[in-house]
């Protein structure tokens, strides 16, 4: 059957992406039926790389400031905007350069615009999304902190947040839901406590996600061969 081709987008450690490179790898029933194509990092020195490196998966460093969309320490909101907006369009072609069928945020800390969704969408290749938060709950950034202070104050619901995997949208975290999975913040339990089991919930949700998606996609591609 034919792989799905993954482009990966992380900003930092990488702990997610080191989930999808074991899965991809990985023999068994439930494991990703895809290649990982390219790993592209927004930030310098992000693990990231190292991780994709070892795994012998070609990465690509794209940097508003290093690339030249603008100069740092810029401050003209105008200017940060229209930067932003060529660098998303640039982005887009040079992810579709590799005929990705999936693209994965996997840690990507950059919003982005219909400039790279329009593009990518008109491609028909699904973007997805890890969220740590339940659908509609706590979207963007700081989301595993703003659960844990209305947990302290009483003011979560059921003493519960959760993560979910979702299609990206320009709207931040409103795409629809893939995959959700509830995580309910024991009584004493810290805020690091509460990140770390957040995040090992995390690698299982974003590998199931995206072999699900894989799947479907070499199902496809195999009926068109």
């Amino acid at each position: 059957m034919s792989e799905a081709r993954i482009s990966v987008l992380c900003s930092g450690n990488g702990s997610n992406l080191q989930a999808l490179i074991d899965s991809c790898a990985s023999d068994a029933p439930d494991s990703i039926r895809g290649k990982i194509v390219k790993v592209t990092v927004n930030r310098k020195g992000a693990y990231a790389v190292t991780r994709a490196e070892k795994a012998g998966i070609p990465t690509d460093y794209f940097n508003l400031v290093k690339d030249g969309y603008h100069k740092l320490g810029e401050k003209d909101a105008a200017v940060l905007k229209e930067a932003r907006l060529k660098y998303d369009a640039d982005l887009a072609q040079r992810i579709l350069q590799d005929k990705p069928d999936l693209i994965v945020l996997a840690g990507w800390m950059h919003v982005l615009t219909t400039n790279f969704l329009r593009p990518i969408s008109d491609a028909g290749v699904p973007i997805i999304n890890l969220h740590p938060a339940l659908p509609g709950k706590y979207d963007g950034a700081g989301a595993i902190e703003r659960a844990y202070e209305d947990f302290k104050t009483g003011k979560l619901e059921d003493n519960t947040t959760g993560i979910m995997i979702h299609y990206v949208i320009a709207e931040v975290d409103r795409g629809e839901p893939i995959l959700v999975q509830k995580i309910k913040i024991e009584e004493g339990e810290s805020l690091e406590d509460l990140e770390q089991k957040i995040h090992g919930y995390e690698h299982e949700l974003i590998v199931k996600a995206t072999a699900m998606l894989a799947e479907k996609i070499s199902a496809a591609k195999a009926s068109k061969t």
